[in-house]
């Protein structure tokens, strides 16, 4: 848990979830926090261990503990990016999260959406800008219109988002974008329902948990209406029985085009009566507020067996 991006205190919140909702009769849980500056297991008294990063394991009391599964609840880089991915894979070290091809490609929404498309997987209009080029306000409103939204590519949590709905305004949103990640995609505004669906590996099967529909009380599904109340997500979302099928298999199909495995979460937007893809993320927030836990809870499936479950699937 914890991690290098902004999502790093989201992220603490997940893995003390996971670290308190696990069965102690079953498993020996060590909490180990990813940070820049150190890799530590921090145990119950808060007292910290330093990670030996040759093999991830950890001395405590002259006694070498190493570890049999990683509970992957990093947001954000170095977690949801492919690095620990790619770390752990050398190690040959299970893990509850996708391989490090599909944590990599997905955290990046522009190349994700690049490759999904030829699957005829709809989606927004976009404009691509790098860090550096010369910023063509016109031909961004010509290719997405507006409001349009301006995202930072690599980040989540909805930092870097912004609603843009004059021109004048789009430099400044980009600059909000440019300070999360170097690379930007801006994107048209999707008049529709927004929903969200949970895709996970569960008992061997790729399954579809029940569908959330967000009703932001901000402008959209921001930082403040994700984690700070300032939204309604219902679950199951209030749509026609042929939406929801349409959204359940284009989700598994993603899930599987990808060859994910682990827990997925993605948004998509409805336009013409058509699911548009806005992005996926392959950690997705485990509180008991956040949208997977609501999903599997009206699935029957408790916090407990969602956790086990990962973990049965990492170590098969």
């Amino acid at each position: 848990m914890g991690g290098y991006s902004s999502e790093y205190q989201i992220s603490l919140k997940s893995g003390n979830v996971v670290y308190e909702t696990l069965d102690s009769k079953k498993y020996n849980v060590y909490r180990i926090h990813i940070f820049k500056d150190k890799w530590v297991y921090v145990d119950d008294t808060n007292l910290e261990y330093p990670i030996d990063k040759n093999d991830f394991s950890v001395t405590v009391s002259e006694t070498k503990i190493t570890f049999d599964c990683v509970f992957n609840a990093i947001h954000g880089s170095p977690g949801e990016d492919g690095y620990m991915q790619a770390y752990f894979k050398m190690l040959n070290m299970p893990h509850t999260s996708c391989g490090m091809y599909q944590a990599s490609l997905t955290f990046n929404k522009r190349d994700c959406l690049s490759v999904l498309k030829p699957y005829g997987v709809k989606t927004a209009k976009s404009y691509y800008v790098n860090f550096g080029d010369q910023i063509d306000e016109d031909a961004i409103v010509n290719a997405v219109g507006l409001p349009c939204f301006v995202k930072a590519n690599k980040a989540g949590s909805s930092f870097g988002v912004s609603k843009v709905y004059k021109k004048e305004e789009l430099q400044n949103a980009i600059d909000v974008a440019f300070a999360e990640d170097d690379e930007i995609i801006i994107e048209e505004y999707l008049d529709g329902t927004e929903v969200s669906i949970g895709v996970i590996s569960y008992k061997g099967k790729t399954t579809a948990l029940p569908i959330t529909e967000i009703v932001s009380e901000n402008d959209f599904f921001d930082y403040q209406a994700k984690y700070e109340g300032k939204s309604q997500e219902i679950t199951p979302a209030r749509i026609s029985e042929e939406l929801a099928e349409k959204t359940r298999t284009i989700a598994k199909r993603v899930y599987d085009i990808l060859k994910m495995t682990g827990f997925s979460r993605s948004e998509y937007i409805f336009k013409n009566n058509e699911p548009h893809l806005l992005e996926i993320n392959t950690v997705p927030g485990l509180t008991k507020e956040s949208i997977l836990p609501q999903q599997a809870a009206e699935a029957g499936i408790s916090l407990s067996d969602l956790f086990d479950n990962a973990i049965e699937e990492a170590l098969s």
